[in-house]
């Protein structure tokens, strides 16, 4: 690389969305060595690489040396081996299922040897993203035909589905977000209001009697129905959402009954505030929500905590590393790190905007709209208002895995927008 060649390239790249990276990373790291309970003398040093902390530390380098060599590649690389990138990490996930490892109920892990393990659900994500990317950019589909729909959701269901046979509930949740790109390039917002209607309706479910809610179900359907009564499309299309919403009431009572595990199923019910069990599943988020508010204003200090010190949080590195925020650094911590978080986002979205090229710009928004799904749903799970379906916090969470495939989505999406004005 010639010296005018480097000097475009570090002029190009957005160096200030890599700052927030590493700050975020460097958040994760001194958090994920705060967690670990009552630091003895024998292994109280930042750089034991024998332990959770010291692994997270080699997996923040690793990463940044794969996030600047991801920036030297050229940046039509991602566009032309999509597919053959989807197609590698469609395979992995078929391998998991012959020979993975179970590990906590789910097989979705690869041994690769000397403790390190390989999750292909996370690499999944940028290898979907960069297809869907594809197809709408080639294609140019505005989604107002089911065929143009059907396809894009096939290349999102086909991981989604092959990540619930292991099963990762939590982890297949994760590629509704790519709904939101296809509403920013022309997906009708009546997917997002349907979306929406079947949230209300799974809930409505635990809560209401069927022998209640059918009735008032038929009740708006006819309101609907007569209102349009002169508008044969209307009504028709009326009386078909009325039929459909009465048969995913039912589809949700046989998932929840033949489906789910009873762990999931006492998720859902302690989240509706239909159990309480503060002994069994609901214990990880008491004791998060306990550390969390102890916090109160500027927290009780690194190494401090009394919750984190003598490991009353399950998972309090991976899954509820935010409430070692909360509880170490208190309101202080927790709005600097969300504003981190927010920041990033809308510099993504600023980023995907400024694109020339389609490509680029959908796969930026995919990029947004995965982290913000895991950053609402694992704070969400850390302060008990969504159920705990086990996604990492973006950065920060310990693991290999997760803080690659994070790396990787986001560099990616920094190699396109730094050669936004030469790559159509």
């Amino acid at each position: 690389m010639s010296t005018q060649q480097s000097n475009r390239f570090f002029f190009n790249v957005d160096w200030i969305t890599i700052l927030i990276y590493i700050a975020l990373c460097t958040v994760g790291y001194v958090n994920i060595y705060a967690s670990v309970p009552s630091h003895s003398s024998a292994d109280s040093s930042m750089f034991n690489f024998g332990s959770n902390y010291g692994k997270q530390l080699i997996y923040v380098i690793a990463g940044l040396v794969l996030g600047f060599s991801i920036l030297l590649l050229d940046a039509k690389f991602f566009s032309v081996f999509s597919p053959i990138v989807y197609g590698v990490t469609v395979l992995l996930l078929i391998i998991v299922l012959i020979v993975g490892r179970n590990v906590g109920g789910n097989q979705a892990w690869i041994s690769l040897g000397g403790g390190f393990r390989l999750q292909p659900s996370e690499f999944a994500k940028f290898g979907t993203a960069l297809l869907l990317a594809r197809y709408i950019s080639s294609f140019s589909p505005k989604f107002r035909d089911l065929k143009s729909i059907a396809f894009a959701a096939l290349i999102m269901g086909i991981p989604l589905i092959l990540i619930m046979l292991q099963p990762d509930a939590g982890s297949a949740l994760v590629f509704l977000a790519f709904m939101f790109p296809m509403y920013r390039e022309g997906l009708s917002g009546y997917f997002l209001l349907i979306f929406l209607g079947m949230i209300v309706l799974f809930v409505a479910d635990f809560l209401v009697p069927l022998q209640i809610l059918i009735p008032i179900i038929l009740a708006i359907g006819g309101i609907f129905v007569y209102q349009n009564k002169r508008k044969q499309k209307v009504m028709f299309s009326a009386i078909i959402v009325t039929i459909v919403a009465i048969a995913y009431l039912f589809v949700v009572r046989i998932a929840y009954e033949k489906v789910l595990k009873p762990h999931q199923r006492t998720r859902i019910e302690l989240i509706l505030g239909l159990k309480i069990d503060p002994k069994g599943v609901g214990y990880n988020v008491i004791q998060s929500k306990i550390a969390i508010g102890s916090g109160q204003l500027t927290g009780r200090g690194f190494l401090q905590g009394t919750q984190t010190k003598y490991g009353y949080v399950p998972a309090q590195s991976t899954d509820f590393i935010f409430s070692t925020i909360g509880e170490e650094w208190g309101f202080v911590g927790c709005f600097v790190v969300i504003g981190l978080y927010l920041f990033l986002l809308l510099r993504l979205i600023n980023l995907a905007e400024r694109q020339r090229s389609t490509f680029s710009r959908v796969y930026g928004y995919c990029v947004a709209s995965i982290l913000f799904f895991h950053v609402f749903i694992n704070i969400g799970m850390a302060i008990g208002i969504v159920p705990v379906i086990g996604i990492p916090l973006p950065f920060i969470s310990y693991g290999g895995s997760s803080l690659w495939s994070f790396t990787i989505l986001l560099f990616i999406f920094l190699k396109l927008d730094s050669n936004r004005m030469g790559f159509i």
